[in-house]
């Protein structure tokens, strides 16, 4: 076999002639693949038999770890994230020459300039992919355990913010402004939360006007893809997956993006046995890597994404979750959208959706709150120029911004939002794609309430990490996006903090006694109702429209009950605060695969689902 593909290799000195290949996605469409991609990937190549081609290459023989594991001490001379860029290992010193583990000859003859600068005169061993990064890991715990957790830049990291003190203090001085003067304390903070209350309907109205005229859905179809599409990395961190591991891997199966060109790296805790033997019972194809996460101080899905990021061989990265079902051809949509993107747009935000939207009242109104949320309010943001906070999925970065911005924050537990405020600050903006991602909705009420209450813990911690010095968040986002920051994490917070205060107020409507009835003039109290009751049908009228636009049709009369359904966010919300004093960075983790006799949908439900856009 090593002899075999030698000969190749002579017969073919063009290593880097393009190769045609076909796209079942695209029938007769023409992709341009090198031979080394195409040979990484041929089904009847093995990891081995690669190693030993490239081996033979070079004039030696593959390199195997079992016996002859990195020397430790050279990672003092040479930092990880250079190795990491470079794809080149140091792996030992013998007589005197420091030994070079790679995986590819080209890319490792590249590096030699860097290497010698390093470590003085140098060679190259070949081994399989799998076995550098199981090198790189070995050799760079230590910093990768630091950088997972530090890569974001202290300054706009939540990682030194203290909430022990302050909060119990801002508690307690609420108590003693209440006992001195009830009244008082209830109107200031009544008027705050109705105040907070307007912005955020307007922001609903507009999403519902913009909604109703866009007639012709957005398209990237017609888009002129360039000859060589780009590599695309999936970071896909799983911790206690057990149910749901092996119908994870056949959903991305399912992606018909060229297999050479995808690259799916599945992050795995290492203390997480039961998910380990999951996958180990999947059986993994080649094209999936597992990487291991070391632990830290801290156990957190960011800190997990900014350790696979080290290990991506991509130019674009995709998030997915362990319980999502992603339209197949997604991947071409994304390569298409970066395309014919200016460069600013560093980030894509596909459409996330529910498979269980039937299962139960809640798993209904969550379905309507994410097609609200992605169908009629990402896009309303978007169109404004405000900051756009990021769903945890099915979200794609180009690398070089993600890389430049700090990657994600390991502390924050709502790490999409903030890295969504992160890339505004930077200059970057965030597109929409009009492309649907399936994942089960988590529909019991203790489980939503512990992850929503994450969820809002995240917006309270990403919203103190930024406002911190608030003139330089001004001067980073400009007045119009600062002021979308306000509407979107304070009035958030504010609304689901007070809402107690707000609901109070039906009591004026139904005539009852109220706190503030003496305060309350009959024209104000006529006021307050209909502005609420226009607040409550413009919400309704924007969820059945979402739903309605999503293909839910059968959910339109289960709308108005969202006022039932929110109630228990505010719940959440006093849940996240209390966390916030006593473990900020505690991940509340939901678990998946309670729906599992639900099917994801087929591909002809997905393609239909992501028209209605």
């Amino acid at each position: 076999m090593v002899a075999q593909a030698r000969g190749k290799e002579r017969t073919s000195a063009r290593k880097t002639a393009p190769i045609a290949l076909f796209s079942a996605h695209q029938g007769a469409r023409r992709w341009e693949l090198t031979e080394r991609e195409t040979l990484l990937h041929t089904p009847e190549h093995t990891p081995s038999t690669i190693a030993a081609h490239f081996a033979a290459e070079i004039g030696t023989t593959p390199v195997s770890l079992d016996q002859d594991p990195p020397e430790q001490a050279l990672a003092q001379l040479f930092p990880f994230h250079r190795a990491q860029t470079l794809r080149v290992c140091p792996w030992r010193q013998v007589g005197g020459q420091t030994v070079l583990l790679a995986s590819d000859p080209d890319r490792a003859r590249a590096a030699l300039p860097s290497c010698r600068a390093a470590f003085g005169d140098v060679r190259i061993a070949i081994t399989d992919p799998r076995t550098l990064d199981q090198a790189f890991a070995a050799l760079y715990r230590s910093a990768h355990q630091i950088h997972a957790e530090t890569a974001t830049p202290a300054a706009m990291s939540c990682r030194n913010l203290s909430f022990g003190l302050r909060l119990p203090f801002a508690i307690t001085l609420l108590a003693i402004a209440v006992l001195t003067a009830p009244q008082t304390v209830f109107a200031v903070l009544a008027t705050i939360a109705i105040l907070s209350l307007l912005p955020l309907t307007l922001l609903k109205l507009l999403a519902l006007i913009l909604l109703w005229r866009q007639r012709h859905p957005p398209s990237v179809d017609t888009v002129v893809l360039p000859a060589r599409l780009p590599v695309i990395t999936l970071l896909v961190p799983l911790f206690h997956e057990r149910k749901i591991a092996a119908h994870l891997i056949q959903r991305l199966q399912r992606l018909d993006y060229p297999r050479p060109l995808t690259d799916i790296v599945l992050l795995l805790e290492e203390d997480d046995r039961t998910t380990r033997a999951a996958l180990a019972a999947a059986n993994l194809p080649r094209w999936m890597r597992l990487i291991t996460v070391p632990p830290g101080t801290i156990q957190t899905k960011p800190r997990a994404l900014n350790h696979g990021l080290t290990y991506a061989r991509g130019s674009i990265i995709g998030i997915y979750d362990a319980e999502d079902a992603p339209e197949p051809d997604q991947l071409h949509q994304v390569a298409r959208a970066f395309a014919a993107a200016p460069p600013d747009v560093a980030c894509m935000q596909g459409i996330l959706d529910f498979y269980n939207s039937r299962d139960n009242w809640l798993s209904r109104c969550f379905t309507l709150e994410y097609a609200v949320w992605f169908r009629a309010v990402l896009p309303a943001l978007a169109r404004i120029g405000w900051v756009v906070p990021l769903g945890g999925t099915t979200l794609f970065f180009r690398r070089a911004p993600l890389e430049k911005i700090g990657g994600w924050d390991a502390h924050n537990v709502t790490e999409d939002a903030d890295l969504g405020l992160r890339l505004a600050r930077f200059g970057y903006r965030t597109a929409l794609l009009p492309s649907v991602t399936f994942e089960e909705a988590n529909c019991r009420p203790w489980p939503w309430v512990r992850q929503r209450s994450r969820w809002l813990k995240g917006y309270t911690m990403t919203y103190a990490t930024h406002m911190r010095r608030p003139i330089r968040l001004w001067r980073a986002l400009g007045a119009w996006k600062f002021l979308g920051v306000q509407v979107l994490f304070l009035g958030t917070i504010l609304q689901f903090g007070l809402a107690p205060l707000l609901w109070s107020f039906w009591l004026l409507t139904l005539g009852l006694p109220h706190p503030l009835a003496p305060l309350v003039t009959p024209v104000v109290a006529i006021l307050i109702s209909t502005g609420f009751l226009l607040s409550e049908v413009i919400s309704i009228a924007l969820a059945a429209s979402a739903a309605s636009r999503a293909g839910h049709s059968h959910l339109l009369h289960w709308a108005p009950t969202l006022h039932l359904y929110f109630p228990l966010a505010a719940l959440a919300m006093y849940k996240g605060l209390r966390e916030m004093i006593s473990r900020p960075f505690y991940w509340d983790k939901t678990s998946h695969g309670h729906s599992m006799n639900r099917a994801a949908p087929s591909r002809r439900v997905l393609q239909r689902q992501s028209h209605r856009v």
